[in-house]
């Protein structure tokens, strides 16, 4: 299995911050957010990773990653020419994935070991698509799944009046059925791809739509506030924080 990762987005809702830097090398508790997504699919036994972002972001990117090139996993980076949707970066990735099963991260989006949990999730219930739900008190904000019989029914981006606290959160796994499904939808009212109709096609279309939800936290780094909680629930998953040095009187 191999896993693609997003790093693209302009992070206008976090300006100033992301003025000057990628919004997914914005460091999260010392390292930089990037980092976790790679660390999380490596986890889970995954060595070849993709990664889509922005063509500003190329020498960044590629010089933050040569670390864990070196410790053998194996990168390839994909250039998205401009903000065009999750599943425009899901078209753009399919010579990548070369028609194996794969994990979708989104690189922004935190949360504590789930990715075995949606692979094993995925490969047991046998499905075509496994999302990783978690139950929210804001669905507005979110793609929200409805459930019926132990699978999804139906995938709402972000409604107004939601019939589902269940947010669909940035991790996904999905075998090669969802091309079929990115290549079938036309651009939304904001001119991206959303990656909810292609869930959708997936139901209207007869392919299973499956679902687990988180066990842990998961959070999504959208706004300033939520950059700081972030960097509040990784400390607190420290036993402890060693500081090195004296304390001189005077």
């Amino acid at each position: 299995m191999k896993a693609l990762i997003t790093a693209g987005g302009r992070g206008t809702r976090l300006r100033p911050i992301t003025s000057t830097s990628n919004k997914h090398l914005i460091p999260i508790a010392n390292k930089p957010m990037l980092f976790y997504a790679i660390e999380a699919v490596a986890e889970a036994g995954i060595r070849e990773i993709g990664i889509v972002f922005g063509p500003e972001s190329h020498a960044a990117i590629s010089g933050a990653i040569a670390p864990y090139a070196r410790q053998g996993l194996r990168f390839t980076l994909m250039i998205q020419d401009a903000p065009r949707g999750l599943a425009h970066v899901v078209k753009l990735a399919e010579p990548f994935v070369a028609g194996e099963p794969f994990v979708l991260y989104l690189g922004d989006n935190l949360m504590t070991q789930e990715v075995r949990k949606c692979i094993q999730q995925f490969e047991a219930q046998r499905v075509n698509c496994l999302l990783m739900l978690a139950k929210v008190h804001d669905p507005q904000r979110f793609g929200v799944a409805e459930l019926s019989g132990g699978r999804v029914a139906r995938v709402v981006e972000k409604p107004a009046n939601p019939k589902s606290p269940y947010a669909v959160t940035g991790l996904y796994c999905y075998d090669r059925s969802i091309f079929e499904a990115v290549s079938a939808i036309h651009p939304s009212a904001r001119g991206e791809l959303e990656i909810s109709d292609a869930h959708q096609y997936l139901i209207d279309h007869g392919y299973a739509v499956g679902y687990t939800e988180v066990s842990g936290w998961w959070k999504d780094t959208g706004k300033p506030e939520d950059l700081l909680e972030a960097n509040r629930l990784i400390l607190t998953q420290r036993d402890r924080i060693a500081i090195a040095g004296t304390l001189g009187g005077g």
